[in-house]
């Protein structure tokens, strides 16, 4: 006999996989991605696990790849050069991403990644779109061009943000 209150209990339970899959069809990076695009995608990352207080990345490391928070907290922090306190430049939670630079340059990191509560994170790295680029040309196209979209939308708003401090 079907009971819906024992019916509904487990419906809206998803897997780790509908979570990792809906993580990067919801990521800016990933657009314009058919289903199976996503899905081929979803066999190159990889899941990471880190806890409270943990560094996902550090300035000046060498950048190899970007994250998406699954669940979690993750400040993104930079030192300050007089008394060496953390600046918090961004706080990120659940669906964000960060790191997207490191896909295309190799150049050392340019702020640190402080987990501010146990966090599950997609890791999406550069040799991976290298990897992709070389086996399925027009999914690494998609990938490449939405990084360079959304690396040109945010160096927009950084010109915004420098040109109202010089205004003031």
């Amino acid at each position: 006999m079907n009971s819906p209150l024992w019916d509904n209990i487990f419906k809206n339970k998803k897997t780790k996989k509908e979570l990792e899959f809906e993580a990067l069809k919801n990521a800016n990076i990933f657009n314009n991605l058919t289903k199976k695009e996503l899905l081929f995608v979803q066999t190159m990352v990889y899941l990471r696990k880190y806890k409270k207080g943990e560094y996902i990345f550090k300035k000046n490391n060498p950048g190899n790849g970007m994250y998406i928070i699954l669940n979690g907290k993750v400040n993104i922090i930079d030192k300050n050069k007089k008394d060496e306190k953390h600046i918090l430049l961004a706080e990120l939670t659940n669906g964000a991403f960060f790191g997207e630079l490191s896909l295309l340059d190799e150049s050392p990191r340019s702020a640190s990644a402080l987990c501010s509560e146990n966090t599950e994170a997609l890791g999406f790295f550069r040799s991976d779109l290298l990897d992709i680029v070389n086996r399925k040309p027009l999914i690494g196209s998609k990938i490449v061009l939405n990084v360079a979209r959304i690396l040109g939308e945010r160096l927009r708003m950084t010109n915004n943000k420098l040109y109202n401090l010089q205004k003031n």
